[in-house]
């Protein structure tokens, strides 16, 4: 395309606003090992209403791609899932007589999804990104080829183009789609306390393939039995009553403790202060706690903050846990995280 026609192009381009979700793994069994040295996995995924949010508008004809991010430190851009993704969009769409323009995009990012938390947020905004990008320009590409760009960015991207709850599988390249929960007027809430420290994914896992070849039997029974549950549709009220099983069914729990010993005390006191089992989402640090409605998730979110200011939940850390309450997205959407 001429210089001419591809500012033609970038001035036709209009704003794309994407919402942007995070995740938590309310199952998490570890299958086995694969010869490419990665875990097979059977989680189910939920998303949650805690959410980055994502804008996409055209940049200069002439330029490149451009990323600004208010909120959490993302790291060096040149690693940055946003920018990584506009560039597989593009490079998916490919170039050529009768393909659409990919003009540059500048993009712009409120986080508000904790970084390295293990809710899923690099994850989910490049998925925001790959769909935007593609609305941007006017470009489809068909599920296959948007599962090859999302799986090149990552595990966990796949699951957000699938816009609800979903069963999770193999590296994660494997998604089947939940009916997901029913019958309630209000979505269940979630308690997210994240502690200030790092854990690295690729260290949990590490320890695990050192300790043992697979996870537990018990863990994948219930990954199994959740998935045909909210495969039927689950009501809300029932998938709280599981709380207990669902928090221990983690087969990550043993390796991230070892990774981060201070974790399982953190996790203990979190449980005294709530009388809530308290479940791990992915390989951590984040911990979460089920509720009947946000609102009590919110009125556990104020008796942590407390307990963490009186000293009954030691930080740990460089600070205080991140601390919020949020709902769980309940069912699937037709298209997922756009606004209007």
């Amino acid at each position: 395309m001429t210089g001419a026609g591809a500012a033609g192009a970038a001035r036709r381009l209009g704003p794309v606003v994407r919402l942007a979700p995070a995740k938590i793994n309310l199952t998490l069994a570890v299958v086995g090992r694969r010869p490419d040295g990665f875990h097979d996995l059977h989680s189910v995924f939920v998303p949650l209403s805690l959410a980055d949010r994502l804008s996409l508008a055209p940049g200069p004809p002439t330029g490149v791609d451009s990323l600004h991010v208010d909120g959490p430190d993302t790291g060096p851009r040149e690693d940055d899932l946003v920018l990584r993704a506009i560039a597989a969009a593009r490079a998916a769409v490919g170039t050529g007589p009768g393909r659409p323009a990919t003009p540059p995009l500048a993009a712009r990012l409120e986080k508000r999804i904790p970084v390295g938390a293990g809710l899923g947020g690099g994850s989910s905004d490049a998925a925001a990104t790959l769909d935007g990008a593609l609305e941007a320009w006017s470009a489809e590409l068909p599920a296959a080829a948007r599962l090859r760009a999302a799986t090149s960015l990552g595990s966990d991207v796949p699951f957000f183009l699938a816009g609800g709850p979903a069963l999770v599988e193999g590296r994660g390249e494997r998604v089947t789609p939940l009916a997901g929960l029913r019958g309630d007027p209000e979505p269940p809430g979630v308690l997210l306390v994240t502690p200030a420290v790092h854990v690295a994914t690729p260290d949990v896992f590490a320890v695990f393939a050192a300790t043992r070849t697979q996870g537990d039997g018990s863990v994948r029974t219930t990954s199994a039995h959740l998935a045909e549950e909210l495969r039927a549709g689950l009501s809300a009220r029932d998938l709280v009553a599981r709380a207990a099983v669902l928090a221990a069914a983690n087969d990550l729990l043993a390796s991230t403790a070892l990774v981060v010993p201070a974790l399982v005390p953190f996790r203990r006191a979190l449980a005294r202060v709530l009388g809530r089992p308290i479940g791990m989402s992915g390989s951590g640090p984040t911990l979460w706690a089920l509720y009947r409605t946000v609102a009590d998730a919110d009125a556990a979110a104020d008796a942590v903050r407390a307990a963490v200011a009186e000293g009954a939940i030691e930080a740990l850390g460089d600070g205080p846990p991140g601390v919020a309450a949020s709902a769980i997205l309940t069912g699937p959407a037709s298209t997922p995280g756009r606004q209007p």
